[in-house]
């Protein structure tokens, strides 16, 4: 079992950075691939990036490839979300997710948080 607590959402204007935290409870985060997902109000949850175990290889979503960036800490039990260059079409909630399989689709995860609210004004 991981719980999973995003932290770190908020407005900011078009242009600016905002870096999401994901903290997880549980001896065995490091044991886990890690994932971002996020919701737009109307819209389906989609894929933002993922982050294998040892914190190599991430890959994004092309809508925010070169902008947003995943890393980990095993030590803290703990991934983030840097995201720069936000658009308003970013304005989403966040989640991030912790599976065995990860990968782009949110059947790859087994743990959620309860999601974070970025919201980015024009």
């Amino acid at each position: 079992q991981v719980n999973l607590v995003e932290s770190g959402g908020g407005l900011v204007q078009a242009g600016g950075s905002l870096r999401l935290s994901c903290a997880a409870s549980g001896r065995t985060f490091s044991r886990y691939k890690l994932g971002w997902f996020r919701q737009a109000p109307g819209k389906e949850r989609e894929f933002v990036g993922t982050i294998t175990r040892s914190g190599g290889s991430p890959y994004y979503a092309d809508s925010v490839k070169g902008r947003f960036t995943i890393s980990r800490d095993n030590a803290k039990n703990t991934v983030y979300l840097q995201m720069n260059s936000l658009k308003p079409e970013d304005t989403a909630v966040y989640y991030c997710a912790a599976g065995s399989t990860g990968g782009g689709s949110y059947y790859g995860y087994d743990y959620w948080g309860q999601g974070t609210q970025v919201t980015v004004s024009s």
